[in-house]
């Protein structure tokens, strides 16, 4: 759980003095070394010792002084800035926290339950950095986010966790930001390992498959490439456990010397054949004259007819095994940089194997990509499993009523039976715990199932440091590991790689010298999760009920966590009969996708009152023609909790994603947190009633804070007028045109040319043949003048567009139907208003930031205020002003547009220069020298005279457009009846 890569840490830790640390770490030891003092403050309430504790460790020891000394930089009970509440402590550097520090006493054992009320300070201080956390015995250490952490057992510190804890939170430090850019070099060196790494290891798997080819032509291709990753995972193994003294140091080099050794006597064997001695030594264990190989097996290194008979070229084996066995496994080679490599080897598996099958591979798009897998960050698979597995925990802890502070008070002057009934609700918990059963059923490579080992080893060493508290000694961690693999994880993936790496991960993070690899053959399974015909899915057909029947003799799983494969299921990716099967789920609509499959298969598996934690695109939260799903969801289930992403988590995949955890119970009344997720960082939208949802029509799950307002006297927007979305050809390199080509050619817009208030100058032309056109092909609805709306965007973008002139299937056009008492200027002014802008954010906004779509369903129901024509007079002028100042500033602005073009022959022209007239002369500069203009002297002075006065007329305009757009605002508000109150809600004030 560290925050920094070890070599970075090691760097940075070698570079302290010595001597100097060595004098601080025994003042530090002199006090919170002293067991007199331990006992002290094991006795003291919070209130008692938290300025005292501030003192003692960061002004003595770390340097820092303390308010109300001159100059101080640390200071107690500082106020949230938008609140009342006070964080207990912070470092302040120009006056700004740039550390919060959170304290409670001894009794709080548990540091994690304090996380959440320190992240909620640090999110009211813009300059905080750090987080720290604290019970006066242990201190947790956090940079930016609560993703990972450093702990520090302060009454049991080494002197090199002083040293670390120095790094990190000593004034000189902390304030210079040292520990921030520790993080920052590690995520480079991290991204460097992982690369070069990778580069190696692929290499190698690419040249043991050809050389396997080349040397064993009687076998099938894939299933020698199956063979080659079977090799590289025993390797794997090897050069991970030689470093981290699970086998002897240097074992691959050693083999390499022993094989040298005989060929020069004159004794040789293939290199293969020495390699394939240490598996076996690897299966069943070797007692050597100066080494014991134990014998780890669990099915990695168990006899395979085709390794064990295969030829591997010597030279190939030599520079490759040592290669790659030079990186250091123990220090820079961690569980992270493995994860991502084993999904980035999956993607490439995946793209050789199409090619073996002859089948046309697109670079860009590898199975796990076509297949919507993507690696999960570490930050999401931890809070999915915190809020599922960990939610069931803490819920347990509390019906069996385990209490942190009643373990803490020990053993001393308590009765017998106190005792004893205390640490038989430890045991009762642990049981508990070794029943739970937790599923991922698209596993990958493992990210979920290795970090729901973590969670239960860290639930675990809990139970013991809790028992050690109340029956006395020092912490002895259980040997817990195995049984949580045995007893609690499991995954089923349709990949056989995805299985095996996955198993190799899991066996990487638990193994120990000594010990027996766990066979995992009967928890993580090949299968096709959806499927159980072997009619359809030939032999990866997956029965549920009959692949985990221990599972379900006790009525299913406890928990499903996952990052299902997103992809749409059509015709040219899915099979007629696949396609059939699909359709069959309750959930299949419109668009199927295989999350939502998941969704409804993994609400099935799960027991009564399990829980469910997914991350899936967002798609499903708002869209129109998915409201099967979310009724099925709030059919089956009780949704907990929504996050929505606002940054890219999947740096290879364009989608915008939400977390979702749910609970399979029924309810009809309950509130759903909302939150908002950034780099990390929660933020608390609302608590939305469950009932909105239920009784919406479509079931939407509207997770923005809805805006509520009096719409007495507006008709939806349908009673007046009709959408229509703009013309679609079947193919559009032939119908599209940028002259008129023939008399079949009409003028077309798109939605890059809509600006708001303003008229659309079509600039290229459409060959209206009827058999050319798959949809919007009426042209009646292009004869009318009519409005036009982007479909892409955050809010409806909205302009104008005269007649005869189409629309492609980027718009949608709106126009007034006959017989209604409505002008298009009015209607136009409403839609452009900022309270229809805002009132649109909170009930229509999908969240997403890649390319956001306006539907046609949600134009028909904004509310159009009915009133007379006359009332419609002022709204109807000032929408005519505003079109006719934004004609003349797109006059202005095109006209510098084409001088800049033709003056200096440039084709396209920056951003910058497209609003030239925001920019400032010497900005404006700025760019043309960008796009490679020079200006001579005397051309600066002619240009500078051209620009100041055309920037002056667009100026003038933009200011008036400004006002005119303000007024307009203000004239919505009174038309809608807006109080002072929401006036301020829909500007942003409140």
């Amino acid at each position: 759980m560290s925050i920094f890569q070890k070599s970075v840490e090691n760097k940075y830790l070698n570079e302290l003095d010595s001597a100097f640390i060595d004098e601080k770490f025994a003042e530090f030891q002199a006090y919170f070394g002293n067991p007199q003092i331990q006992e002290n403050i094991r006795n003291s309430k919070e209130e008692q010792f938290q300025e005292g504790f501030l003192r003692e460790l960061f002004v003595k020891i770390l340097g820092y002084t303390l308010n109300p000394e001159p100059d101080f930089n640390l200071t107690t009970e500082l106020k949230n800035i938008a609140n009342s509440k006070k964080v207990d402590g912070a470092i302040l550097k120009n006056e700004n926290a740039v550390a919060v520090i959170e304290l409670k006493g001894t009794d709080t054992t548990d540091l994690d339950k304090v996380e959440a009320q320190a992240f909620g300070y640090k999110n009211h201080h813009p300059e905080c950095v750090y987080v720290i956390t604290s019970n006066f015995e242990k201190l947790r250490f956090y940079i930016q986010n609560a993703v990972n952490h450093i702990d520090f057992d302060l009454f049991n510190l080494t002197k090199t966790d002083f040293s670390l804890l120095w790094l990190c939170v000593a004034k000189t430090n902390l304030l210079s930001d040292l520990p921030l850019k520790m993080k920052e070099a590690s995520v480079l060196q991290e991204e460097n390992i992982t690369k070069k790494l990778y580069a190696d290891y692929s290499r190698f798997r690419e040249e043991i498959y050809a050389n396997l080819v080349k040397n064993n032509p009687d076998t099938d291709k894939l299933i020698l490439f199956k063979k080659t990753q079977k090799l590289l995972d025993r390797f794997l193994f090897i050069f991970f456990a030689e470093d981290r003294l699970l086998l002897p140091p240097n074992s691959i080099s050693e083999i390499v010397k022993q094989w040298e050794t005989l060929r020069e006597l004159d004794n040789y064997v293939p290199l293969y054949e020495r390699f394939k001695k240490y598996f076996g030594y690897m299966n069943t264990g070797h007692k050597g004259k100066q080494h014991e190989i134990f014998a780890y097996n669990g099915g990695l290194f168990a006899p395979d007819e085709i390794l064990d008979n295969i030829q591997i070229d010597d030279d190939l084996l030599h520079d490759h095994t040592l290669q790659l066995s030079s990186y250091d496994f123990e220090t820079d080679v961690d569980v992270n940089i493995l994860g991502h490599i084993f999904e980035h080897s999956l993607n490439e598996i995946e793209h050789v194997q199409a090619e073996i099958r002859g089948e046309v591979v697109d670079a860009q798009k590898t199975k796990r990509k076509k297949d919507g897998i993507f690696y999960t960050p570490k930050y999401i698979t931890k809070y999915i499993v915190e809020n599922t597995v960990g939610k069931l925990c803490e819920e347990k802890k509390t019906e069996l009523g385990i209490d942190d502070e009643e373990y803490a008070k020990g053993r001393k002057s308590r009765k017998k039976e106190t005792i004893k009934e205390l640490d038989q609700k430890l045991t009762d918990y642990r049981d508990w715990l070794l029943d739970l059963t937790i599923i991922d059923p698209a596993c990958g490579s493992g990210a979920f199932l290795n970090q729901t080992l973590d969670f239960l080893i860290q639930e675990h060493q809990k139970v013991d440091e809790l028992r050690a508290q109340l029956l006395g000694g020092g912490f002895i961690f259980s040997d817990i590991s195995t049984d949580i693999l045995e007893r609690n994880i499991y995954g089923v993936d349709l990949n056989e790689e995805s299985v095996e790496i996955a198993k190799l991960s899991l066996w990487l993070r638990t193994a120990q010298k000594g010990r027996k690899l766990n066979s995992l053959n009967n928890n993580i399974k090949c299968g096709n999760s959806l499927i159980d015909d072997p009619e359809i899915a030939g032999e990866k057909a997956f029965n549920w009920e009959k692949e985990f029947p221990e599972v379900f003799a006790k009525g299913g799983f406890d928990v499903v966590v996952g990052n299902p494969p997103y992809v749409l299921v059509q015709p040219s990716n899915t099979d007629e009969q696949t396609l059939n099967y699909y359709k069959e789920f309750k959930v299949a609509s419109y668009k199927i996708d295989l999350f939502h499959l998941f969704f409804e298969k993994s609400i099935q598996i799960l027991k009564v009152k399990g829980l469910l934690g997914f991350i899936t695109p967002n798609t499903y939260l708002t869209n129109k023609y998915i409201q099967k799903l979310r009724g099925f969801i709030l059919e089956n289930s009780r949704i907990n909790t929504i996050i929505n992403f606002e940054d890219a988590v999947f740096a290879e995949a364009s989608v915008d994603v939400a977390t979702i955890i749910l609970e399979k119970e029924k309810l009809n009344n309950y509130e759903v947190d909302i939150f908002n997720s950034q780099y990390g960082n929660l933020s608390f939208v609302k608590k939305q009633n469950i009932e909105d949802w239920i009784k919406d029509e479509d079931n939407i799950f509207n997770i923005k804070i809805a805006l509520s307002f009096n719409f007495t006297n507006c008709l939806p927007f349908e009673e007046i007028g009709n959408s229509y979305f703009g013309i679609q050809a079947f193919d559009r390199k032939s119908s599209i045109f940028n002259t008129k080509e023939n008399d079949n050619c009409l003028p077309i817009i798109d939605g890059s040319e809509i600006e708001r208030y303003a008229f659309s100058i079509p600039n290229k032309f459409f060959d209206f043949i009827p058999e050319k056109i798959k949809s919007g092909g009426d042209y009646d609805i292009y004869k009318k003048k009519r409005i036009v709306v982007r479909q892409i965007g955050q809010t409806p973008i909205i302009g104008i567009c005269e007649e005869n002139i189409l629309a492609s299937n980027t718009l949608y056009s709106l126009y007034i139907k006959e017989n209604k008492e409505f002008d298009l200027y009015y209607v136009l002014a409403i839609l452009n208003s900022n309270f229809i802008k805002k009132y649109w954010l909170s009930k229509y906004s999908d969240g997403k930031q890649l390319f956001p779509k306006i539907k046609g369903y949600q134009l028909k129901q904004l509310p159009i205020k009915d009133i007379p024509p006359t009332a419609q007079q002022p709204f109807i002028l000032k929408a005519d002003l505003m079109l006719s100042l934004n004609k003349e500033l797109q006059e202005i602005t095109s006209k510098f547009h084409r001088t800049l073009e033709r003056e200096f022959s440039l084709k396209t022209l920056s951003k910058k220069l497209e609003t030239w007239y925001e920019l400032s002369y010497a900005d404006f500069l700025k760019e043309l020298k960008k796009q490679k203009v020079e200006l001579s002297l005397g051309q600066k002075s002619e240009w500078e005279e051209y620009f100041v006065s055309e920037q002056g007329k667009a100026l003038a305009l933009q200011t008036q457009i400004n006002a005119t757009d303000k007024e307009i605002d203000n004239m919505v508000y009174e038309l809608y009846g807006l109080t002072e109150e929401e006036i301020k809600i829909v500007e942003g004030e409140k």
